[in-house]
């Protein structure tokens, strides 16, 4: 759908996405799962952290992660939001075969509103946010005050040294 006829962005749910990639060309692969990300129905990308590079955590060894936060609008629920982050991870090659290996793109719901959620595989906000520099960086550069839904202060973790260091610019968001 191009944007001249996209309906209008919505302001009910503004939902945070982490967006990691740490194999091929990992810039291209952040802009396009942006880009992809805006082109499903329903979601809307608002905004994008700069883009930080950091050193892989947990997994086995493997190349340093390109990570960054984009600020999104949505009309879907949080399940059909993940279910358009895996279309996305799909169409850039995302192959799920060892945990917390090395991938072409990976795209986690950190925040949904404040919404809760604890299934088997969908949990919001994401468990393991306020452990990970290479998420609370970026996010903090969106939400600079952000509070979880349980009333936790996201500026009250205590961040691991994970070697972050910003790289460039946020990615390019679509115009509308």
């Amino acid at each position: 759908m191009s944007p001249e006829t996209r309906p209008e962005v919505p302001t009910e749910v503004i939902a945070y996405v982490g967006l990691g990639a740490n194999l091929g060309d990992r810039l291209g692969a952040l802009q396009r799962a942006v880009d992809l990300l805006d082109a499903q129905d329903g979601v809307w990308v608002l905004a994008s952290s700069r883009v930080w590079e950091t050193d892989p955590v947990g997994g086995p060894p493997q190349p340093d992660y390109l990570n960054a936060v984009v600020r999104i609008a949505t009309s879907l629920t949080a399940r059909e939001l993940l279910e358009a982050a895996h279309r996305v991870e799909s169409a850039l090659g995302r192959i799920r075969d060892v945990r917390w290996g090395a991938r072409t793109i990976d795209i986690d719901i950190e925040l949904f509103d404040d919404v809760v959620v604890d299934e088997p595989d969908l949990t919001i906000p994401h468990p393991r946010l306020l452990e990970r520099a290479f998420v609370m960086l970026p996010l903090l550069e969106l939400e600079p005050d952000p509070v979880l839904p349980d009333g936790t202060r996201v500026l009250d973790a205590r961040l691991g040294d994970e070697g972050a260091r910003p790289v460039a610019p946020g990615l390019r968001v679509p115009r509308r």
